[in-house]
């Protein structure tokens, strides 16, 4: 199905939330690369100066368009989405990456934190999903990228919040996948680990703590441990090559953990006793 636009030449419609830094702007570059129309969505529009920079540096600054989105607010997404389908007629792509770290012990974290956590990192992407999925339906066609995290995997103390999100887009995006393989829409989850991104800065700047907490010590021992891993990880142009490639995948996997030493640390987790797997990362902690 054509838009009004010229589709000829690109390879299909990706649509990227959270596309002003890291991961998101990131990925919206590696699929223009690729051959498709990037509709590169934000909260705030005066922040994609950076990804437009550098699109240009590469070449693929006229295959990226911006758009606004907040994916906490539905007529925000019904909006975007609306003006896609009416300028394009097609949606083949959607990068659910839009999300934030909220840190802290449980007890420290107040009730308002963490609702805005699950508003933006849970009920956005399911939200976004939603609004994309009957076309996609539709079309018998299309690739949903939920970017979790490793922490939706295994947690970590200090991080709940953060946590909670993202095991819970492990859970929808398990559901999703079987609902609509019959329907050729293919559901794919990212897991990274550590790396040079501004999600964990601005966690760390955020954290919900005192000194007067109970957990003052305990926190700003995991804080320190976080900030050490931060400052050797990888680049993290290597998760955006992955969801370039994948994307493009006629049978892809459920799951994809990125990210050194992830693999690793999730075969722990399986496979050995929990009393084993806790006394190590107590250790670790320390």
């Amino acid at each position: 199905m054509r838009g009004k636009s010229d589709m000829s030449s690109a390879r299909g419609v990706a649509l990227v939330t959270g596309a002003s830094s890291g991961f998101g702007l990131l990925t919206s570059i590696a699929l223009a690369g690729q051959g498709y129309r990037v509709i590169a969505t934000m909260r705030d529009l005066s922040r994609s100066e950076s990804l437009l920079l550098q699109a240009e540096k590469v070449g693929v600054s006229s295959a990226i368009e911006t758009m606004f989105l907040d994916v906490t607010i539905q007529t925000s997404i019904e909006a975007a989405v609306s003006d896609i389908m009416k300028k394009y007629g097609r949606i083949d792509v959607l990068i659910n990456n839009a999300g934030f770290a909220v840190g802290g012990y449980v007890e420290d974290v107040p009730m308002e934190a963490w609702r805005s956590q699950l508003e933006t990192n849970v009920f956005g992407v399911i939200a976004t999903t939603k609004a994309v999925l009957p076309y996609m339906r539709a079309s018998q066609s299309g690739c949903i990228v939920n970017v979790s995290s490793v922490s939706g995997l295994s947690a970590f103390p200090g991080y709940a919040p953060y946590s909670t999100s993202k095991f819970a887009i492990e859970g929808f995006s398990e559901s999703l996948r079987l609902e609509m393989m019959s329907f050729g829409v293919r559901v794919v989850l990212i897991e990274p680990g550590a790396y040079r991104t501004d999600i964990w800065r601005k966690g760390f700047e955020g954290i919900h703590t005192t000194e007067a907490s109970p957990y003052w010590r305990r926190l700003s021992s995991m804080l320190a441990y976080s900030r050490k891993v931060s400052m050797t990880a990888p680049d993290p142009q290597e998760v955006a090559d992955a969801i370039a490639r994948l994307v493009d995948k006629r049978e892809p996997k459920l799951r994809y953990p990125l990210g050194r030493g992830v693999k690793m640390g999730l075969w722990a987790r399986s496979f050995l006793p929990w009393k084993w797997y806790e006394s190590i990362l107590n250790r670790l902690l320390k």
